[in-house]
């Protein structure tokens, strides 16, 4: 008799080998990207007009005859290092950067390093916070309002993202601050927390949040539904359903899935969009987080600074990029075959 082959369920490294490799394949051809990128900034900032040595020096320090100030000014040049080549300082940074020092900051008088971990997670908690209930909240209302096309529920949301795509994000935070913090005074209007603890910290997060998640819901919103009324045209949806399966079957496991793709290539794209639209609600909730950091460092001219937060959003754009590959080969497998071959 001739034996059985047996079926081995294959292990997760054997599953997604392919994407495995694929993702470290990404990230080397990364580091030469992010290397161009970095030197692009590096060479606008340094080339910002004014006196890069005005930032570090006292005017106290600068007293005295000419020759004297002409001196002191020769000695900080040569001990910060200015008038090294410029290719020379760009190494020097990176290398700074590899050892974990970002350089010092005119502005907060201190390392960088000190405090720039605690500005990243402040805009990345908010950030996140919204991105993630917009985002639930669209896939829910997306399907919902794809499968009773034309219904009430539909129209009333199709209304609410146009409006919310045509609404600026300060409007929206202004409108909030006078309803709920001037009008109803439920919620302080600006800051992060109470010196005097008479408010739990989370209300803080409460305006903020609803800013980012209502600028980011109306746009979800629309897309997730264009997508998955195109799903629902296909033929294998058609024909999912002459079988006889039942509606929540097709609409999850079937529609859901591949109306999904495109989607996944607008979560990527909002990944480094949702720091730089925090710009503007730090500004008018007095959030200290990156987004303030930019502003500050640019008004004044702290380049360690603004070199660091803009390579951070670079590298942010290129994560984001990979993450939509990703995203696109988990949600298809057909895509991850077809690229991996």
């Amino acid at each position: 008799m001739k034996s059985q082959a047996v079926y081995k369920k294959p292990t997760f490294m054997e599953k997604y080998s392919s994407l495995i490799k694929y993702i470290l394949k990404r990230l080397l051809l990364m580091i030469p990207v992010i290397l161009i990128i970095s030197l692009i900034i590096f060479t606008i900032v340094e080339f910002m007009p004014g006196d890069p040595l005005n930032a570090f020096l006292n005017p106290e320090q600068l007293t005295g005859t000419t020759e004297e100030i002409l001196q002191k000014r020769q000695f900080f040049i040569e001990k910060l290092g200015l008038d090294d080549p410029f290719l020379v300082r760009f190494f020097r940074w990176w290398g700074q950067i590899l050892r974990g020092e970002f350089g010092y900051s005119v502005i907060k008088n201190k390392p960088v390093k000190d405090f720039i971990g605690e500005h990243f997670m402040n805009s990345f908690r908010v950030n996140i916070y919204g991105f993630a209930i917009a985002f639930i909240i669209a896939i829910i209302v997306g399907i919902k309002s794809a499968v009773k096309r034309n219904s009430i529920f539909d129209k009333c949301w199709t209304v609410f993202s146009i409006a919310g795509i045509s609404l600026p994000r300060f409007f929206i935070a202004m409108l909030l601050i006078f309803i709920f913090s001037i009008t109803l005074g439920w919620l302080p209007i600006s800051g992060m927390s109470d010196p005097l603890g008479l408010r739990p910290e989370f209300q803080y997060y409460i305006l903020p949040v609803s800013v980012i998640t209502l600028a980011l819901l109306a746009p979800l919103i629309k897309y997730v539904r264009n997508s998955m009324l195109e799903v629902l045209k296909q033929d294998y949806i058609r024909t999912a359903r002459a079988k006889g399966l039942g509606e929540k079957v097709v609409i999850y496991r079937h529609a859901f899935r591949n109306a999904l793709i495109p989607v996944v290539t607008l979560i990527g794209a909002y990944i480094p969009a949702l720091f730089g639209g925090s710009i503007i609600v730090e500004k008018i909730f007095v959030w200290n987080g990156i987004g303030s950091l930019i502003r500050d460092s640019y008004t004044f001219r702290d380049r360690s600074v603004l070199i660091i937060a803009l390579t951070f959003f670079a590298l942010l754009t290129l994560l984001g990029n990979l993450m939509q590959d990703v995203g696109y080969s988990l949600v298809d497998p057909r895509v991850r075959e077809g690229g991996n071959k």
